[in-house]
């Protein structure tokens, strides 16, 4: 396909789309920070500081300088949420064609705002298609080429057809759908039930306990998704229920090893420096309980790890207090 994808964000997820796209395309721009990354990147086709054992596609080039992606049919934003809003401004000074598509796929809400990523993006550029892609989709799952699923929603069937054919290999298989409300609620809400799982399994609670957790926090956020516009039935689908099962078991999760890590009597502090990556689950529990608060959604599991992380509650106390809560049906 004779097009240009710039991806911003140079992480693991950032790069691993990029090289899943080039294939596909003429030309493919990874935007980074590091002088040295980019370096690497163009020079030794590899990325050294994430996903390093993968040797990028020649069509992929990479750059300090954002304004490379200006002329790019297609701009993937892949940088955490905390600086979506800051990075589609830095877009807006660029003056973009009208006609370049902005992909989002940060999962979040904006503390303050409750506004979810694409809508932060449609926000500061209204002009813009913005799309948004995610599902049970690890990085160094990917990266390997194992046998991956996602979702990619948009409210036009035209751009979420063009973009099912970009984001397409032989072991990459996307779906499409026009959910932006469901998909994204759930590819937020699953990071805070993923901490839950990382501290039910550090406690040695037993499978039975993380199932359950996982369980109840699908009912969880099909309830508060829905109360935002959400249809049920995506939170049945690869951004919902998908997501959460590979976030919650999966060794790779970002938001399980935090878990863990609070398990072990780690500081949230001390948890995410270890880590040495951004996890999005320990900010967006913040503005997720916020939003359904002031919703009236009832959402025991995201207060509970609200408590732990927020209002120094003991993982081992809040846990206890889900489980001796009044009884009740579970529909």
């Amino acid at each position: 396909m004779d097009a240009h994808v710039a991806v911003i964000g140079a992480g693991s997820w950032g790069t691993a789309l990029a090289h899943l796209v080039a294939p596909n395309v003429q030309k493919v721009t990874l935007i980074a920070r590091s002088a040295d990354q980019v370096r690497a990147i163009n020079e030794e086709r590899r990325n050294p500081k994430y996903l390093t054992g993968l040797e990028l596609h020649p069509h992929l080039t990479a750059s300090t300088s954002l304004a490379d992606v200006q002329g790019a049919d297609v701009i993937v934003l892949g940088v955490p949420t905390s600086v979506t809003r800051d990075t589609a401004e830095q877009l807006q000074a660029l003056g973009l064609s009208s006609d370049t598509v902005l992909v989002s796929v940060a999962k979040g809400i904006e503390r303050g705002t409750g506004l979810r990523m694409s809508e932060v993006i449609q926000d500061v550029l209204p002009d813009h298609q913005v799309a948004v892609l995610s599902g049970p989709n690890h990085a160094e799952e990917v990266a390997l080429e194992l046998p991956t699923c996602t979702v990619i929603g948009a409210q036009d069937s035209t751009v979420a057809g063009r973009l099912q054919a970009l984001f397409a290999s032989p072991t990459f298989r996307s779906y499409t759908s026009d959910d932006l409300i469901g998909i994204e609620w759930g590819g937020a809400i699953k990071n805070i039930f993923a901490i839950a799982a990382g501290i039910a399994a550090g406690l040695k609670l037993g499978d039975n306990a993380v199932s359950a957790l996982v369980t109840r926090g699908l009912a969880e956020m099909t309830r508060l998704g829905s109360a935002f516009g959400a249809k049920e039935a995506t939170f049945a689908g690869l951004s919902g229920v998908g997501d959460l099962m590979t976030t919650c078991f999966s060794p790779h999760s970002r938001n399980n090893q935090i878990g863990l890590a609070l398990a072990e009597g780690l500081t949230v502090e001390q948890a995410c420096d270890r880590l040495g990556m951004v996890a999005e689950g320990v900010k967006n529990t913040q503005s997720i309980y916020e939003q359904a608060q002031e919703k009236g959604v009832d959402t025991p599991l995201i207060s509970a790890v609200y408590a732990i992380l927020y209002q120094g509650v003991k993982p081992q106390e809040a846990l206890h207090a889900l489980f001796t809560r009044e009884l009740k049906a579970e529909g």
